[in-house]
């Protein structure tokens, strides 16, 4: 294992950003920036094609934040401005004055430059003290691993799938991430660099005018060595592509379910991640702020979010506005306990900062935001789970969700349903599923929880249909009731 470096262009400019920002704190309130180096690679192997890429994940630049009386500016740059860190102040200064004067959202810069008004006087900003770093740790590494090594294991893995019988074609592809960013202000100095990667391998299956897909995934604050983790899965997605071709179109109705940890994570995610987003709080958007204190699920349901306390895609030391990653407790048995906050939701509702400001990039806007977002795990055995189902289905491997946080309305979209009649899976498989419901129902029906525990970080979060951020969600296997269509 070796120690990921912090960014050698960030590491040059420390004492510029320490020093100009102890220059601007005099005539401000508040004043921090945040600087990003992530860099990447992508490489996929597909019929007749290899090929490596740049992910959308990569960026570099810097966001100051500044306050006073009570209004909070913003000024995003692609590069610092000024030979030094007197003339970087200085230009700075002027940027975020001019914001100040503004009633606008947009100020004025160099290519390359955005300048943003929070129309809202908040209280004061908190930098409590606070100097600390974070390193994270890769067994390979994908940056200075030789290309042609790793499109040639990732054409034997879609090579070994394909049989040219059942599954005629399969694709795979792998992404890293080397994160890199540092947080100043007057009392706050934070840097961390790490890795994540994801991989995929995606199969097609045909009989006849029939055509099937499905997948597996793995990800995690790891390099290449993941790549392993997906062999390991190859067969059992071949088998499970040969049983897709016989599935059959599930009769509309309520089901007792059985969630897997990546189904049952999902289901967290926008039963009660989206929906106790704080910014949705503020502007009215979230009916979960009603039952703060109230129960809205069984007594099994215990849920977190949180950066700190697990290690996944959506793990960090400090989230994109310098709050140190915490774990939010937000269902505690059944009863809403907490939202997750963004640093000026949190201010403008007199809540607790959690950690959970972030930025699709440097010149986006920080949001509340989801990282690693999952149920506990219970005390049930998953074959006890199974053996209590009289007649329903387990359902697996999402493709897709969505939620309405003011109505409370849920979708899961899933590739694999298996029916279970009285304890055992007959055989019969269904796909694609829709299952909805609505949440506090779903929540409160669930009737147990395993003792599995499983994170998945292979997706993205998007804030409605944009300002996208890595995730992670999972948990235990989950039983409830839902619709299935």
């Amino acid at each position: 294992m070796t120690e990921r470096p912090h960014s050698a262009y960030l590491v040059a400019q420390k004492q510029k950003l320490v020093d100009a920002v102890g220059l601007l704190a005099p005539s401000f309130d508040y004043v921090s920036v945040l600087g990003t180096d992530d860099r990447g690679i992508s490489f996929a192997a597909q019929p007749g094609e290899t090929r490596t890429y740049e992910p959308a994940f990569v960026q570099r630049g810097f966001v100051f934040r500044a306050q006073k009386a009570g209004k909070v500016v913003e000024y995003a740059t692609s590069s610092l401005p000024g030979d030094d860190a007197s003339s970087c102040a200085r230009f700075v200064k002027e940027r975020i004055c001019l914001l100040l004067e503004g009633n606008g959202t947009e100020g004025t810069g160099a290519e390359g430059d955005k300048g943003e008004v929070v129309a809202i006087t908040y209280p004061t900003i908190p930098d409590e003290p606070l100097i600390e770093e974070f390193h994270g740790m890769l067994e390979f590494d994908p940056m200075t691993a030789e290309p042609e090594s790793v499109l040639a294991k990732l054409t034997d893995l879609r090579t070994r799938l394909t049989d040219g019988k059942v599954v005629v074609s399969a694709m795979s592809r792998f992404d890293f991430v080397d994160v890199s960013r540092i947080f100043v202000s007057p009392h706050r100095q934070l840097f961390q660099s790490f890795g994540w990667a994801q991989a995929y391998l995606f199969g097609y299956a045909r009989k006849g005018a029939s055509l099937k897909t499905s997948y597996r995934s793995t990800s995690g604050r790891k390099g290449l060595e993941i790549l392993d983790d997906l062999a390991a899965q190859s067969d059992a997605l071949a088998e499970e592509l040969a049983d897709l071709l016989d599935a059959q179109r599930i009769e509309p109705g309520e089901y007792e379910v059985i969630l897997d940890p990546d189904m049952a994570g999902t289901l967290a995610h926008e039963a009660f991640g989206h929906g106790v987003e704080t910014d949705m709080f503020f502007k009215g958007r979230a009916k979960a702020v009603e039952y703060l204190g109230k129960r809205v699920g069984s007594d099994l349901v215990t849920m977190y979010d949180g950066a700190a306390g697990v290690d996944q895609t959506g793990s960090f030391l400090f989230d994109d506005e310098g709050t140190r990653a915490t774990r939010t407790l937000i269902i505690d048995h059944g009863i809403l306990k907490s939202g997750i906050s963004d640093e000026l939701s949190a201010l403008a509702l007199g809540l607790p900062l959690t950690g959970n400001g972030r930025r699709q990039a440097f010149s986006h806007k920080a949001y509340a935001r989801m990282t690693n977002t999952y149920f506990a795990p219970g005390s049930s055995s998953y074959n006890e789970m199974l053996a209590s189902v009289k007649y329903g289905w387990q359902l697996s491997h999402l493709n897709s969700g969505m939620e309405d946080p003011r109505n409370w309305g849920i979708q899961l979209f899933c590739l694999v349903g298996r029916e279970i009649v009285d304890g055992k899976f007959s055989g019969r498989v269904a796909s694609p599923i829709v299952c909805s419901g609505y949440v506090p129902d779903v929540l409160a029906a669930i009737s147990m929880v395993s003792g599995d525990f499983e994170l998945s970080g292979s997706g993205y979060c998007g804030k409605g249909h944009k300002e996208y951020v890595k995730v992670s969600s999972g948990g235990p296997y989950v039983k409830t009731r839902m619709r299935l269509a």
